[in-house]
């Protein structure tokens, strides 16, 4: 994130579907605690205004974003300069908006609960995942996966396979135009779902990985088996992905890849930050002849 915005306060950040670093900020946020670990920054009157920082490729732009009622926790950007924002409300429902290329809201709808990745691609489809505190006891989030339309029309929600499981908690995820990859407890199948209807789960031989790249038959996943920077390269086949080979990743500057974020894939790429929202590292595999 460019440095005359390191003093404000970030809601929400991701890389959406062209490559573009995303930044939503509160400039009047303050840090509230939180019983599930790091604080996290609440807009200090509701309505609010909000600023949209978009870097891409190292030109940036700003938007403002105005009356907002939503405290946004994810974003991702629509075809035709829209955007998706997921959060809480006050009153608990309507969770999800459509932001329109003036900055204000167009609609609002309800995604469900305890949504762990929302994701969009070029082609009008936006993916939420979940994981089991909204599985269990929102009709919603019940289905684990869900596809809306990019206005907020709910399209299609998982349904295993026969002799699939149902999902608990959504691990990795991976969108690329046209098609999502999951891998979910239990059991840590990879799910593949196309937005033409066809839906396949492989056995992994890695368990709980954090992140996945998936490029030409290959799917390269970050994590899992309690080594957060080991990857494991994988060749798809009809029914598993079989191991290739594995190695370690580092940062940049060579450094040992310790803590990090929840990384988010787009095909090919793994995009990875530390515990800062004001940073983003991105692992292209198809750059890697080896790992």
């Amino acid at each position: 994130m460019p440095r005359q915005y390191d003093h404000l306060r970030v809601l929400a950040t991701t890389v959406d579907a062209w490559g573009r670093a995303l930044w939503l900020i509160c400039p009047d946020a303050e840090l509230q605690p939180s019983s599930y670990g790091r604080p996290y920054p609440q807009p200090r009157s509701s309505p609010y205004d909000a600023l949209l920082v978009i870097d891409s490729g190292g030109s940036v732009r700003e938007q403002i974003w105005r009356d907002m009622r939503l405290r946004v926790t994810q974003l991702d950007a629509l075809p035709n300069g829209r955007f998706v924002v997921q959060g809480h409300t006050a009153a608990g429902d309507q969770n999800a908006q459509i932001i329109g290329r003036d900055g204000r809201r167009r609609r609002g709808f309800t995604m469900g609960r305890a949504v762990e990745f929302l994701m969009a691609d070029r082609r009008h489809h936006v993916w939420s995942a979940y994981f089991d505190e909204g599985v269990y006891v929102d009709p919603i989030s019940a289905a684990g996966l869900v596809r809306w339309d990019s206005g907020g029309n709910r399209q299609w929600g998982y349904t295993p396979p026969k002799g699939g499981e149902h999902i608990d908690t959504v691990y990795a995820f991976n969108v690329e135009d046209g098609v999502a990859w999951a891998n979910y407890y239990p059991g840590f199948p990879l799910l593949e779902v196309r937005t033409h209807g066809g839906v396949r789960l492989r056995r992994t031989p890695v368990a709980a990985p954090a992140g996945m790249a998936v490029h030409e038959g290959h799917v390269t996943m970050l994590g899992g088996d309690r080594q957060p920077d080991r990857l494991h390269r994988c060749r798809l086949t009809e029914r598993e992905a079989v191991l290739v080979e594995e190695a370690r990743l580092t940062l940049p500057n060579g450094a040992p890849l310790e803590r990090y974020a929840r990384p988010l894939g787009r095909g090919r790429h793994v995009y990875l930050r530390g515990t800062s929202p004001r940073q983003w590292y991105v692992m292209d595999i198809r750059s890697q002849r080896e790992l």
